[in-house]
């Protein structure tokens, strides 16, 4: 078969430090295939340097390659810097869909009785960000104005694949928009799910309004659940979920554009925190969630080799923090080096034993 080139996007402070740790797992003496990295600068310094030219750079090369893995990256505050490269980077390769699910750590307490995992099917673009914003008048009579848009075509997708999405889970499609209050605008999602719905019987589906949805999590009964969302909505849904399962580190996130015939043609899988400057260069930081953003990753090519690694990884991840080796976010007292030592001896054995059945 034929060597597969992924395009590394690389970043600033913890976050490149956990992205060169985490590449050692796709070593091929540890998954068994290799793997070319196509390296590309995106650090706070390169893109104010290019005038996020390698941003350009880099969304060319996902959409050559189908393949992203990025590490976080630092999105200046000050009006007229380069801003932030995920909206370039998801713009340019068409991305319409992030997902992010949360699932139960080993040893992490979650909250309520929050156990099985929850996925979160966002749209990537539109909505609330990007919207042009303004205001008029002056003093208590000052209004501000903001104009925001969605698409049918990407509701539609968002809609497609929570649907696809929860049928490989074997979870019940869950939530919703507030299409009672915005029956024009939110109701383009709740249309499209429905119309999913349809296409997708065997799916148990529960739609339910934004508000609702937010307060039944507290209370679920322990449910595999998806949650197609609005752009705004899935942003909020997703840092509740990964707290709602103790930490912010135990999952990946993953942006997706699709081919006409809804089918992911361009995967860009990342860390969903930050990076992280307080533990910028003690070697202390949780690299579990850039780990399973490779995991992720693999799972999108055709090749059993990469797909036997890719539930190794998951496997592997977790197993490792059940077994006693954790980082301090996690209640341990591993450092990253030594959390990712243990994930490659697993995953080692892992694929040798397969391979021997």
């Amino acid at each position: 078969m034929a060597t597969q080139t992924i395009a590394v996007l690389e970043g600033d402070e913890t976050g490149q430090e956990l992205l060169v740790d985490a590449l050692r797992v796709l070593a091929p003496d540890v998954i068994g295939m290799d793997l070319v990295f196509e390296r590309h600068d995106l650090s706070l310094l390169k893109r104010r340097e290019t005038q996020n030219g390698v941003v350009h750079e880099s969304a060319a090369a996902m959409k050559r390659t189908g393949l992203g893995l990025k590490a976080a990256t630092i999105t200046p505050e000050t009006k007229g810097d380069v801003g932030s490269p995920n909206a370039i980077l998801r713009r340019e390769v068409d991305g319409k869909v992030i997902v992010r699910t949360g699932r139960r750590l080993p040893g992490v307490r979650p909250i309520g009785g929050i156990h099985a995992p929850i996925s979160i099917v966002r749209m990537a673009v539109g909505d609330a960000y990007g919207a042009k914003e303004w205001r008029e008048g002056s003093g208590d009579d000052e209004i501000a104005f903001r104009t925001e848009r969605i698409s049918r075509n990407v509701c539609r997708v968002v809609a497609e694949y929570a649907f696809s999405h929860a049928r490989k889970m074997h979870a019940k499609v869950f939530g919703g928009p507030k299409y009672t209050v915005s029956p024009i605008y939110e109701g383009m999602l709740k249309e499209e799910m429905d119309a999913a719905a349809e296409r997708y019987r065997d799916v148990v589906y529960d739609p339910q309004l934004i508000d609702a949805t937010y307060a039944l999590l507290i209370s679920t009964n322990g449910e595999a659940m998806v949650i197609p969302s609005l752009n705004r909505d899935g942003d909020c849904l997703s840092d509740l979920v990964m707290q709602l399962f103790g930490s912010i580190a135990g999952a990946e996130s993953v942006l997706l554009s699709f081919d006409a015939g809804l089918r992911p043609n361009c995967v860009m899988a990342e860390a969903p925190h930050g990076t992280a400057p307080r533990l910028f260069g003690k070697n202390v930081a949780n690299p579990m969630a850039m780990i399973l953003a490779e995991a992720a990753l693999l799972g999108y090519i055709a090749d059993p080799r990469a797909a036997s690694a890719s539930r190794a990884i998951y496997e592997s991840a977790l197993e490792t923090v059940h077994g006693g080796t954790a980082t301090s976010d996690l209640g341990g007292h591993a450092s990253t080096t030594e959390f990712t030592n243990a994930v490659i001896e697993r995953v080692q054995a892992k694929l040798d034993i397969w391979a021997s059945l």
